[in-house]
């Protein structure tokens, strides 16, 4: 008999897995001037892993 380890389990997903929240990274990687590199990214959980979106600030006035 063999088992296929590809099959996935339905569940019905959680509600919180539909919210983006803004997240704050911090890579371990220096940049040019020797900082680290911080930025924001919108995060959420799709019940198996953590998709990330590109966060782009607006100034509110120009808009």
């Amino acid at each position: 008999m063999t088992f296929d380890r590809n099959i996935q389990t339905v569940r019905p997903q959680s509600s919180w897995t539909e919210i983006w929240h803004l997240w704050t990274v911090i890579v371990p990687r220096r940049s040019i001037n020797g900082q680290l590199v911080i930025g924001k990214v919108w995060r959420r959980h799709d019940g198996r892993d953590w998709i990330y979106r590109k966060f782009t600030e607006y100034d509110s006035e120009a808009a």
